[in-house]
């Protein structure tokens, strides 16, 4: 097998590698010993010739997405490299009780840098398990990933690969979905969340098909739903809509602007058996919140990412502004406002400061009863804090 290519950083930019972050900069880099393309594994040396470990090659601003760490690591990854990384993964989801026979049967297998995979994600729909490659890397690894995927997790029927999406078009120009083990049965995919019964679209839909990093928070919001009037807004697929309805709200209002999510939330509203106190709306959410004064007493605002880099973090901030000076304008007095963000780029410091001041523009006197994040199985690794990425807040507004 020949021998990889090796990526020298400069003097002192090894620092980083050496507390275990898994980015090399382009910047950082002082030479390339040998010839590469995008997407293949390359060994990192310290610029005294120190091998510091292997990683993904991409151009662009982040060079290298490391997979392993030391000097003895060999610049290779192979079956038994993705099958020893994935049963790790697949232990701590069994330790945190996510893969037996109990009410829940949707996790999160994978989180990319949180389990020593950068560019990688797998969520796992029973006996399906779906596949998103974020980085050409792990998108030319999808058949040793498959392969492992079927070693380490008991009883896969399936696995679809959804990373047209995600992968760099550059890398994988005419990139398509499907399945690299099994196939679809054809009909309607059912999973279940902490009991509650859930349809999901791997196949069509946002993402891998279901928002699995809300399971806590959803399950936080089931405590506070009886006898309460619940707006779900951008409802996607309505998942906090189900634990309100089946938690005893007095009705539940479900709101977003795609057509099919609103389906989709309809459907999953039925499953519940209490489809009678539920409506959804396809509409714009800001349009939908302008005159509902008081119609509400418990709001949840959990909009798309509004900034994906730094650039749009300033412009994001005013988003989350506007949106919440909306939500807290109208809740009744004493409601309960659950507000979230999913941009990375946006910490939970400048969130938190973004309600502050929504909460001072529309004149409501708030107070914060939890902060709130990404659930177990979408773990963060210690030494890349920039995985922490969902930040939430409870709001008592007066």
């Amino acid at each position: 097998m020949s021998q990889p290519a090796i990526v020298t950083l400069k003097p002192g930019k090894d620092q980083s590698l050496r507390r275990l972050h898994p980015w090399v900069f382009s910047g950082a880099i002082a030479r390339l010993q040998g010839e590469v393309t995008e997407g293949q594994v390359v060994a990192v040396h310290a610029h005294n010739g120190e091998p510091l470990g292997m990683g993904h090659y991409a151009p662009g601003s982040i060079a290298v997405r490391m997979l392993a760490f030391g000097p003895d690591v060999a610049a290779r990854a192979d079956e038994a490299f993705w099958t020893e990384k994935l049963q790790n993964a697949y232990r701590l989801r069994h330790r945190l009780g996510l893969t037996g026979e109990g009410q829940t049967n949707v996790y999160r297998l994978v989180h990319a840098e949180g389990d020593g995979v950068p560019g990688l994600i797998i969520d796992v729909y029973g006996d399906v398990a779906v596949v998103q490659a974020h980085s050409a890397g792990m998108y030319l690894a999808r058949p040793l990933i498959a392969q492992a995927l079927r070693a380490a997790v008991p009883g896969l029927r399936a696995i679809y690969d959804k990373s047209a999406e995600t992968v760099p078009q550059k890398a994988a120009p005419g990139a398509q979905n499907g399945y690299l083990f099994g196939e679809s049965t054809g009909s309607e995919h059912l999973v279940q969340e902490n009991g509650h019964r859930f349809a999901v679209d791997w196949e069509t839909g946002q993402k891998t098909g279901f928002f699995i990093d809300q399971r806590d928070n959803r399950a936080l919001l089931a405590r506070y739903a009886p006898g309460r009037r619940v707006l779900n807004t951008f409802c996607y697929t309505g998942g906090f809509s189900v634990y309100a309805l089946k938690a005893g709200a007095e009705l539940v209002h479900s709101v977003d602007s795609s057509k099919k999510a609103v389906e989709l939330t309809n459907r999953n509203a039925e499953l519940t058996g209490r489809q009678d106190r539920h409506e959804a709306y396809a509409q714009d959410v800001f349009s939908f919140l302008k005159d509902r004064h008081n119609q509400y007493d418990l709001i949840v605002l959990d909009p798309p990412a509004f900034a994906k880099h730094l650039s749009a973090r300033h412009n994001a901030l005013m988003g989350y502004k506007r949106l919440n000076v909306a939500g807290i304008k109208q809740i009744a007095p004493g409601g309960l406002l659950f507000t979230f963000s999913c941009s990375q780029v946006v910490s939970m410091e400048l969130f938190e400061g973004a309600i502050m001041a929504a909460a001072i523009e529309a004149g409501r006197p708030a107070r914060i009863l939890h902060r709130l994040t990404q659930p177990a199985d979408h773990p963060v690794s210690l030494f890349h804090p920039e995985g922490e990425y969902l930040k939430g807040l409870v709001l008592a507004v007066d």
